[in-house]
């Protein structure tokens, strides 16, 4: 059976499409900075200790940096672009406003890699292995990395409104989210548990301390001391987001639900007679199962491709494009 000359250019084309997208979703590879940059590694795990070291809550900054990184457009460093007169900046956005921090341990990583190496490793490629590394240093599992990612020429400020987890959040509301991104809710529920460590502010929590029952009365009480009830009385002030082990990265997260103790109500929501309770059960009793499922699901998370079309590079500045 003969085949027109237009069915040929017809599967060419589907032929040269599929052999793209394979060529994109392969582009992450494990050792590909083997021989361009052997020292990344090293560079990386030794500031990342010495800043944990120096305020344990880095290690939950930098956790938080990839995280909301990825979930904008994907893993491609949009959120450290600086403003400029022509973009605002991601870090401007009410989501991270006053909730990101770690850049400056991000410019030490890429200023050292880039006399080592220059010209070579994305900032991209930092934020995730900078996450990896704090885990570690406070406790935490390992898990799968591969490299290759590219640095987005353009940050997007309004869309951090439309895809980052709302801490008032109810828990069909959390799935769907992460569903956007790929991420089924068994992802969602163990990824919650990078609240382990780190902490939030009253302006975040201050609804959950003083209107809801589904909580301990105790640890309200405790929480309503430094958290006033207006509006605009200590918005800033912080609470661990674990009080039992705040810079251990372990399964108290959980435990603290189980108790009606999580500090946010997205973080409660997923105990409160819903469909996560079971897993939640599972991992406030079975840490393994817990660090399993967040290696897993970190790694799902990291290798969140920005938008197919989406030009990138490699920085030699984290803050702005070359």
């Amino acid at each position: 059976m003969a085949f027109s000359p237009l069915f040929h250019g017809l599967a060419f084309f589907l032929a040269a499409l599929l052999l793209a997208s394979t060529a994109a979703d392969a582009q992450l590879c494990p050792n590909l900075y083997k021989k361009s940059c052997p020292q990344l590694e090293h560079i990386v795990r030794d500031i990342v200790k010495n800043a944990v070291a120096e305020e344990t809550r880095m290690a939950a900054k930098l956790l938080r940096l990839h995280f909301h990184d990825c979930f904008v457009n994907g893993c491609g460093a949009s959120i450290t672009l600086d403003r400029t007169p022509t973009m605002d900046s991601e870090k401007d956005s009410p989501p991270n406003l006053n909730s990101v921090f770690g850049f400056e341990v991000i410019d030490d990583i890429k200023k050292q890699l880039e006399a080592a190496c220059p010209g070579v490793v994305s900032c991209a490629d930092i934020l995730a292995l900078s996450a990896l590394y704090a885990v570690e240093e406070v406790g935490g599992p390992s898990w799968s990395l591969s490299f290759g990612r590219k640095d987005v020429l353009m940050a997007n400020n309004s869309l951090t409104l439309e895809v980052l987890p709302n801490p008032n959040s109810s828990v069909l509301e959390l799935i769907e989210n992460f569903a956007r991104q790929n991420l089924n809710a068994r992802d969602m529920t163990a990824l919650s548990g990078g609240h382990t460590i780190g902490a939030a502010r009253c302006l975040t929590f201050r609804p959950r301390i003083y209107n809801t029952t589904s909580i301990d009365s105790c640890f309200a009480a405790t929480r309503q001391e430094t958290c006033p009830r207006n509006l605009g009385d200590g918005d800033d002030n912080l609470a661990p987001l674990d009080d039992k082990t705040p810079g251990l990265f372990d399964n108290q997260y959980y435990k603290n639900l189980v108790v009606q103790r999580g500090l946010l109500p997205s973080d409660q929501v997923l105990f409160d007679n819903g469909s996560q309770d079971a897993l939640v059960t599972l991992y406030a009793t079975n840490q393994s199962a817990f660090f399993h499922d967040f290696a897993t699901a970190m790694t799902k998370m990291s290798n969140i491709h920005p938008s197919r079309g989406t030009k990138g590079e490699i920085r030699t500045n984290c803050r702005r494009i070359n």
